[in-house]
C-alpha cells in the first residue's frame, strides 16, 4: 500500500491514477523528457567522439593544440576538418576542387561537430552545457533538437555566403550562439530579467571581432537564425502550437536552403 494525504492506495490505483493524469507542459510545449537533458549529453559526446577521431586522423600532430589561432590554443586542421568543415569552392593540393558549390552540402552541417583543437572544443561544449540543459528543460528534446540544429546550419550558410570561398571553417559555437539569442528571447518572453544574459552576449561578440581566426558570419548567422527560431517557439499560439513552430522551422530551413542555392549559383 501507498501513504496519500488520506488513508492509503493500493499501488495498482495509484498508477491508473496517474496514467488518467496528463502530464506537464512548459508554455512552449516541453515535457518532462527535457529536464533529463538527453540531447544536450547526446550532442557533446558526438562532438567529443569526433574530436578524437580527428586527433586520430591527424597527420601534422597539431589536432589537439599547438596550431596557429588564439595564441596557439587552438589545433591545426586534420583529414576530418577538411573533409567536414564549411568551404565555399576550393581547388585542394592533389588537383581536385572541392566544396559545397562543388555538391559537397554536408559540409553545412558536419561542420558544426568539427573543432580546431581541444581548447575549441571545451569552450563550445562548457557553453552547450550551460545553456543546453536549461533550454531542452523548457522546450523539450525535440524542439531543442531543431533549434541547434536551426542554428548551426544558419550560421555555416552564413559562412558560405560571406566568407571568401576558400577559407574553411568549423566549429559548434555557430549553434551556440543561438543558444545565447534564444535564451534572450524566451526570458523576454516569460517577462524575466534579461540583465544577467546581456553582459554575456556582448563579451561573445566582442571576442568574435576582436580574437583573430574566429568567424564572424558564423557566430552572427548563428545569433540571428537562432533568434528566429527561438521566436517561433516561443511566439506559437497555444491553439495551433505544433502546427506554427513545425512550419516556422521548416521556413527558415527553406530559407535557408534557397540562400545557399544562391551562393551555388554565383560561385560556379
Amino acid at each position: 500500500m501507498r501513504e496519500a494525504s488520506v488513508g492509503f492506495q493500493c499501488p495498482e490505483c495509484v498508477a491508473e491514477g496517474r496514467r488518467s493524469v496528463r502530464p506537464a507542459r512548459t508554455a512552449f510545449g516541453g515535457g518532462t523528457a527535457g529536464r533529463h537533458g538527453y540531447v544536450t549529453k547526446v550532442l557533446i559526446g558526438i562532438n567529443l567522439l569526433v574530436m578524437l577521431l580527428s586527433i586520430a586522423a591527424d597527420r601534422g600532430g597539431d589536432a589537439a593544440a599547438g596550431g596557429t589561432g588564439f595564441g596557439g590554443l587552438l589545433g591545426g586542421g586534420t583529414p576530418l576538418t577538411e573533409w567536414g568543415a564549411v568551404l565555399g569552392r576550393a581547388m585542394f593540393p592533389d588537383g581536385t576542387i572541392g566544396g559545397v558549390a562543388e555538391g559537397e552540402w554536408y559540409r553545412l552541417v558536419t561542420a558544426m561537430f568539427l573543432h580546431y583543437g581541444v581548447v575549441h572544443l571545451l569552450l563550445n561544449m562548457w557553453a552547450l552545457w550551460v545553456l543546453g540543459r536549461s533550454l531542452e528543460a523548457i522546450l523539450g528534446p525535440l524542439r531543442f533538437a531543431a533549434l541547434y540544429f536551426i542554428a548551426g546550419f544558419g550560421g555555416n550558410v552564413a559562412i558560405y555566403l560571406f566568407t571568401a570561398p576558400n577559407r574553411m571553417s568549423a566549429g559548434a559555437s555557430t549553434a551556440v550562439f543561438g543558444l545565447f539569442a534564444a535564451i534572450f528571447v524566451i526570458m523576454r518572453r516569460l517577462g524575466r530579467d534579461t540583465s544577467a544574459i546581456v553582459p554575456i552576449l556582448v563579451i561573445n561578440l566582442i571576442f568574435t571581432f576582436v580574437v583573430p581566426n574566429i568567424s564572424i558570419a558564423g557566430h552572427l548567422g548563428g545569433l540571428v537564425f537562432g533568434a528566429l527560431m527561438a521566436l517561433v517557439l516561443a511566439y506559437a499560439p497555444r491553439s495551433h502550437r505544433m502546427l506554427v513552430q513545425a512550419s516556422g522551422g521548416a521556413l527558415i530551413l527553406v530559407a535557408l536552403l534557397g540562400l545557399a542555392l544562391v551562393r551555388t549559383a554565383a560561385l560556379l
